[in-house]
């Protein structure tokens, strides 16, 4: 599979989060939408490719094949601990979820956020990508760039792709909701409900089968 290919594997994990997700409907349905909607944005994104172009120059460090054909033995087993790792945020998530047997709700400090000005709304955005499930994606995708493309140069057309998939469940209702607020409230309400019943259990299943993924994208460097 190409370097691409990997990468948007890794997006769409990045993508469907619930966290950003729910963060950027409440901020929509703020009354200061207008001043942190397009800040909180902003620092998603730049921490999405901070956090990548950090994880692809620590891959650096470990140690490669002197031969071409030969398997990067390294690059494979830290892509499978990974992919390991991803499994059991997902695992962990759910039994969680489970084990408290009621439905979720959205957190106090998120609302509390929802309400924040445009340099808080972009710090949060930033720090949202050091989560530990947005570390292990960051650190698998950052594997990828350093084991597949070679080089600086020809990593810049996939992390701009892999940028604007998993950055696409924020940007798409913010930039949708500037265009016509008043027809995308009925539909930020309903999608919160939604995200509320639905949004955690969502993202166990995709960081398992992401995991599993990534887990066969090490094996078969092997």
């Amino acid at each position: 599979m190409s370097t691409i290919g990997h990468l948007l594997i890794i997006a769409a994990a990045v993508a469907i989060s619930s966290v950003p997700i729910v963060m950027t409907i409440l901020i929509l349905l703020s009354p200061n939408r207008t001043r942190s909607a397009v800040p909180f944005l902003i620092g998603w994104v730049i921490g999405i490719v901070v956090t990548v172009s950090i994880a692809a120059l620590f891959a650096t460090v470990l140690p490669s094949s002197r031969f071409e054909r030969q398997p990067d033995t390294a690059v494979a087993i830290v892509e499978i601990v990974l992919g390991v790792a991803a499994m059991v945020l997902g695992v962990l998530s759910w039994f969680r979820r489970r084990k408290s047997g009621v439905v979720a709700t959205t957190p106090k400090w998120m609302r509390a956020e929802a309400n924040m000005g445009a340099w808080s709304a972009f710090g949060l955005g930033f720090i949202l990508n050091l989560r530990p499930k947005g570390i292990v994606l960051a650190l698998a995708a950052g594997l990828t760039l350093y084991a597949d493309a070679g080089s600086v140069r020809l990593a810049i057309i996939p992390v701009i792709i892999y940028t604007v998939v998993a950055a696409s469940t924020v940007a798409f209702p913010i930039i949708v909701t500037a265009a016509s607020p008043t027809r995308m409230q009925p539909k930020l309400i309903a999608a919160h409900q939604w995200m509320e019943t639905n949004g955690g259990l969502l993202t166990s299943a995709i960081l398992v089968v992401i995991g599993l993924l990534i887990v066969g994208m090490g094996i078969s460097r092997l």
